[in-house]
């Protein structure tokens, strides 16, 4: 039996969870309007038994059908939105795998960063980005694993265990749905570093003055009911000066304890990761990587399940949240109430605080390895990378049919690479040309080892998009995710690009200045323990074509002596020169257009050789103006 696609797998869902959130919507409706009957009901009673004599079983069983109402009422908002965010679940899923799915989930925005080597040129982060396609992070620590896997590649140990793990993972849909329906997707407010850093703090208040404030508060309670039913007031004076003494010696290490809390988290965003977790915790996996990254969670030293740990913490949380309320200041002499918060929290930690890390780092790691599995259920046409030990002659990536991972699949144009030294395996035939390269339907085929491309051709042809189709999918293969190819084959590399250069008033700087800082930090990583693989777009586009030609020349010397691979754009087809300096290493590769029927037209197929004409005295025409 063939298996379900994923998109009719999500519509079947989709619709079952459609019916469930209109039955409690109707539901909804009718306890709302059986509330409002039954309290119109109660005061017409009541008025047509004015001055009479009204049953007050009557009003009693009112009250207490309102109040059975209330509750219903309450449990069937909570279930509708758990329903509603089930239907949005699947809704989100079937527009990630149709490709609408710009402006649906997490951008990732607070990651962004400009000095990194390649986020931002290649859409990683922000709207649009990679990171809003894969990631179904409910919780920020598993944001910020997803994204420090994108921002950085992992051992080929790593890569292979990730790959293991988001391969055990790929069809449990029923677990991230529930982890998306868990307070009802929302996110809230968690610090994970602070959070840590609170958990393992060492104790600050004496453990054995904890009784003796118990029974002070136990104490003035007695005293305050002995009081009232007209006893003496001697106990209370007696007690309040050890109360303020107390208070004295401790509010400053209690007040630390209880802001330390606060500050790293709230009490609703515990209660979401100690419902993540839980759901974690109750799924059966069978996979051995997975069950030994889930044990993580299921119990500590003392036999507490990570999610009642955190569930304990979130009611702590929430009581020192509420020492701003009114109520709890009047409680604050006679109950000492921030101090009895403050020893609770620090007994918390006592019993859990080493094993917070360790909690976090398991949660932020499987939900990073759920997003991606969520990311290749939706895409099964996708498989993962094969990654290659480094040999004597460096980096290699050899890829086939690649497109870009951003794009609609209908739409996007595959194109094959190969830099580097070939694997054994790879399926290349031999040259056809003169210059040593063959070209069928979109395929590189290097006879030798071809170190860099110089990519040629006009405006519009696709030479950036073709850079970041690369780039893009070399940072899926090192984050262990599957790549939008037929096939690919790379070693370990360092991604650095510089695709996006201009000027900037604020800084004071101009765009060609721009580029070559960037070009700098980019020749910084070639000193790191991975060669590099190095994407340039409209190279040193901001100066002369002399000095270009110049400095281009010494930049491809440089990264072929450090063993480096990468592709070059250009429209100055005085870079193209620099092949034949490099024969073998260097080749020239173009992207080309036609006019037909008065539009400039694409097929964006990478093919060998230099670009011959340009399209820019074309373009000026088609719109008019007179060049």
């Amino acid at each position: 039996m063939a298996p379900i696609a994923p998109v009719d797998e999500y519509s079947r869902r989709l619709a079952v969870r459609q019916a469930a959130a209109a039955a409690r919507e109707r539901t909804h409706i009718h306890l709302g309007n059986a509330k409002v009957a039954t309290f119109i009901g109660a005061l017409i009673y009541g008025a047509v038994t004015l001055g009479g004599d009204p049953s007050v079983m009557v009003f009693a069983a009112a009250a207490a059908a309102y109040l059975a109402l209330a509750v219903w009422h309450e449990l069937t908002i909570r279930a509708l939105t758990r329903a509603q965010a089930a239907v949005r679940f699947y809704m989100d899923g079937t527009a990630r795998i149709e490709d609408r799915w710009i402006g649906t989930g997490a951008t990732g925005e607070r990651f962004r960063d400009g000095r990194h080597p390649y986020a931002d040129d290649l859409d990683v982060f922000g709207s649009g980005s990679l990171f809003q396609l894969v990631s179904g992070a409910r919780t920020p620590m598993g944001e910020e694993r997803l994204a420090a896997w994108l921002s950085s590649a992992a051992a080929i140990s790593e890569i292979r265990e990730r790959q293991s793990r988001i391969a055990g993972l790929r069809t449990r849909i029923d677990l991230r749905e529930r982890i998306a329906v868990v307070n009802a997707g929302a996110r809230r407010r968690i610090a994970p570093a602070p959070l840590i850093a609170w958990a393992e703090a060492a104790p600050s208040m004496p453990a054995l003055l904890r009784p003796v404030i118990v029974l002070l508060a136990l104490a003035f309670a007695g005293a305050v009911i002995v009081m009232l039913r007209g006893g003496s007031g001697w106990p209370i004076a007696f007690l309040l000066p050890i109360d303020l003494a107390l208070l004295w010696w401790l509010a400053r290490r209690a007040n630390a304890i209880v802001e330390g809390l606060s500050s790293a988290t709230e009490s609703a965003g515990l209660d979401l990761l100690s419902r993540v977790i839980c759901e974690i915790e109750r799924e059966p996996f069978d996979d051995a990587a997975v069950v030994a990254l889930a044990a993580r969670l299921k119990a500590t030293g003392d036999g507490v399940a990570a999610s009642r740990g955190i569930a304990t913490l979130a009611r702590v949380s929430d009581w020192a949240d509420s020492r701003h309320n009114v109520f709890a200041r009047l409680l604050e002499i006679p109950a000492l109430f921030t101090v009895q918060v403050a020893y609770a929290a620090q007994s918390w930690r006592s019993r859990h605080g080493r094993a917070v890390r360790d909690w976090v780092d398991a949660v932020g790691e499987m939900e990073a390895l759920l997003s991606l599995s969520g990311y290749s259920y939706e895409h099964p046409a996708d498989p993962f990378p094969e990654l290659l030990e480094p040999g004597d002659e460096g980096a290699s990536f050899d890829g086939a049919d690649l497109a870009h991972p951003l794009l609609p699949r209908a739409t996007a144009v595959s194109n094959s690479v190969g830099l580097g030294p070939s694997s054994p395996r790879a399926p290349f035939d031999s040259a056809d040309s003169a210059s040593g390269v063959s070209f069928a339907q979109g395929r590189l085929k290097p006879s030798r080892p071809t170190r860099i491309l110089i990519v040629s051709g006009s405006n519009m042809s696709g030479k950036s998009t073709l850079m970041r189709t690369v780039g893009l999918n070399a940072v899926l293969a090192l984050a262990g995710a599957p790549v939008r190819a037929s096939r690919l084959r790379l070693t370990p590399l360092a991604v650095g690009t510089c695709l996006r250069h201009t000027d900037s008033l604020h800084e004071g700087r101009s765009g060609f200045y721009t580029e070559v800082l960037r070009i700098r930090l980019i020749c910084d990583l070639l000193d790191g323990p991975r060669p590099v693989l190095f994407l340039f777009d409209e190279l040193l586009s901001g100066t002369n074509s002399k000095d270009r030609r110049i400095a281009a020349e010494g930049l491809v010397r440089m990264m072929l002596a450090r063993r480096a691979i990468g592709m070059v754009t250009t429209h100055d087809l005085a870079l193209t020169e620099i092949a034949a300096i490099f024969p073998g290493q260097v080749r020239n590769v173009h992207l080309q257009d036609h006019v037909e029927d008065g539009q400039m037209r694409f097929d964006y197929k990478l093919r060998d050789g230099i670009i011959t004409h340009s399209n820019a005295l074309e373009l000026m025409r088609m719109i008019g103006l007179d060049v």
